[in-house]
């Protein structure tokens, strides 16, 4: 009787806790609101005047277009520059060694990234110097730098596509976009020429991977064949073959070949 009696006094006391509690927290919220003390926020605006004259507005405009290629940077990496090719090449490489994850990838777009800003120095170079730096000096207003800056880019588009002779791609786009009368590539726009070009690099980049993926295929039938006429069987082919591919990969110079391949395959404007 003493420990039920003493469970009873337990529960008797927590209820009253939480009604002692309830009741606390409804007095507080029905209490009227406290007035906020502007004094505490300050006034920005006698702090932050605006701008009067071209010079002090270059400032934010400067803000303003970093924020906007930033957020466009990756698709313009992508669908605009060799980083396409040379990181599928990449990879196709990889993967026709069998080396799973080696190179790690942070490797692979680190160089595909370093390769990239090589080739594309130059038309980032003539962007620079005759779009942003006259427009950032008044010399051009906005829609004049952007029509500048695409100059160099699409020339460089255009070659890779003349280059690798897929033309093709390009009256795919113009014909689907009702554009049949585009003889000129002045007249190609560049909702067209970007898919024609990221298209052309796709096929190049396959191309040069079935290349690179040819000698490492002898290589893997030749081991199988020997394992099969061994009566091993059981035994993956993929663990014998690896070791000669990387033999192989290495006594040839591999990667001095491979990316001395893929820097070459990109024609100067």
């Amino acid at each position: 009787m003493t420990v039920k009696w003493a469970k009873w006094a337990a529960v008797a006391v927590a209820v009253a806790i939480v009604a002692t509690a309830s009741h606390a927290a409804l007095a507080q919220t029905s209490a009227p609101a406290q007035p906020l003390d502007n004094t505490l926020i300050p006034d920005l605006t006698e702090h932050l005047k605006p701008a009067q004259t071209r010079e002090s507005l270059s400032g934010s405009l400067q803000i303003l277009l970093l924020l906007t290629v930033l957020s466009l940077a990756p698709s313009i990496l992508i669908l605009m520059t060799s980083f396409t090719r040379i990181v599928i090449v990449l990879s196709l490489l990889r993967q026709a060694m069998a080396t799973q994850q080696l190179p790690p990838n942070q490797v692979l777009i680190g160089l595909a990234l370093l390769m990239t800003f090589m080739i594309m120095g130059p038309v980032w170079h003539d962007v620079n110097q005759n779009a942003l730096q006259p427009y950032l000096d008044g010399k051009l207003s906005q829609k004049e730098a952007l029509a500048v800056a695409a100059v160099p880019v699409r020339s460089f588009m255009i070659r890779q596509i003349e280059t690798a002779g897929n033309l093709a791609d390009v009256r795919l786009f113009l014909d689907y976009a009702g554009l049949d009368s585009a003889e000129r590539w002045e007249d190609v726009p560049f909702t067209v020429l970007v898919p024609a070009f990221v298209t052309s690099e796709l096929k190049t980049a396959f191309l040069m991977g079935f290349k690179l993926y040819l000698p490492f295929l002898i290589i893997d039938m030749v081991v199988s064949s020997v394992l099969i006429s061994m009566g091993m069987l059981m035994l993956p082919p993929v663990l014998i073959s690896m070791p000669f591919k990387l033999l192989l990969f290495v006594l040839v110079n591999g990667w001095h070949l491979v990316i001395g391949s893929l820097l070459k395959s990109f024609a100067p404007i």
